[in-house]
């Protein structure tokens, strides 16, 4: 009998022990708690008067900051997002010349609550120029360069996808006449190695005849009473053009307001064909579609 009792009682907590096993665990997670007053807020580096848009670094200080929120997904309107816990941090945009981004903060609540914010940014980014290209073209800091007038091909103009003068290639001293040797180019660079451009055109510079209207005048190829002088700063990036390291550096510029950098060609970019610390080549796209070319010495 006593035997039978604790055969009994073993099977009953077997039972106890397999249904305690069956029971449910619940789990809590507390209160689920949205972010809230999520501001932002981005600070480009070096703006002032003079750089609205920045320094050229690229840097941005962004701080972002909500109650309930546990970690910060900033999007940066560039392509690339990060998880910024702290949701404090310096990014830097990459992309050459000035553009706007928008950069989206989602602040992460308990939850995966999520609330969101944009803000638009407008930055300056300067090009890292290659190091060789920018001692030569402003030495210790600053270079006044000139048309190199007495080599061949000082001037020149081909067809577009071309890289050398096929049509027309000056000989020396063979443009007299048409005044722009005696213009000059300063090509400076600043602590943040940002290139700017002042040319003095003496008063009057030489505008070819397609480009004339480019540069709202009226009348035939030659001499304009064009006001050059005053600093710009250029935009320097890798060459658009199907030029190759065998017949170019691979580096343009954008020069700002009319474009000019000696001769009035109705173009903007210029790509550096070749550069030394003495001499430079240049290569555009006049406004007649042609490819034009200058060749300069340094004073």
């Amino acid at each position: 009998m006593r035997q039978i009792a604790n055969t009994i009682r073993a099977c009953v907590l077997a039972l106890l022990l397999v249904a305690s096993g069956c029971e449910k665990t619940e789990y809590s997670f507390g209160d689920i708690i949205t972010p809230s007053g999520l501001t932002l807020t981005a600070t480009v580096e070096g703006v002032n008067t003079a750089n609205p848009d920045g320094n050229g670094t690229g840097r941005v200080q962004i701080t972002t900051k909500a109650q309930g929120a546990l970690s910060y997904k900033i999007d940066f309107g560039d392509g690339n997002t990060q998880l910024v816990p702290s949701g404090v941090i310096t990014y830097k945009y990459a992309t050459p010349g000035v553009n706007e981004f928008t950069i989206n903060v989602s602040a992460i609540g308990t939850g995966g609550t999520v609330t969101n914010l944009s803000r638009k940014v407008k930055v300056f980014v300067a090009f890292e120029i290659p190091t060789a290209i920018l001692q030569n073209l402003t030495g210790t800091g600053s270079r006044v360069w000139v048309i190199d007038q007495n080599v061949d091909g000082h001037f020149g103009v081909g067809p577009s996808d071309a890289f050398v003068p096929i049509w027309y290639s000056a000989s020396p001293n063979s443009r007299a006449a048409d005044g722009f040797y005696d213009d000059e180019i300063t090509f400076s660079r600043d602590a943040t190695n940002q290139v700017s451009m002042n040319v003095d055109n003496k008063g009057m510079t030489f505008v070819l005849g397609a480009a004339v209207g480019y540069y709202g005048l009226a009348g035939p190829e030659g001499q304009y009473p064009i006001a050059t002088a005053g600093v710009k700063k250029l935009s320097f990036m890798d060459a658009v053009s199907a030029s190759t390291p065998a017949n170019s550096t691979r580096i343009q510029f954008m020069v700002p307001d009319k474009g000019i950098v000696c001769i009035g060609l109705g173009s903007k970019i210029y790509e550096i064909l070749s550069i030394t610390a003495t001499k430079m080549h240049l290569r555009t796209i006049g406004s007649d579609g042609n490819s034009w070319y200058q060749k300069f010495k340094v004073k």
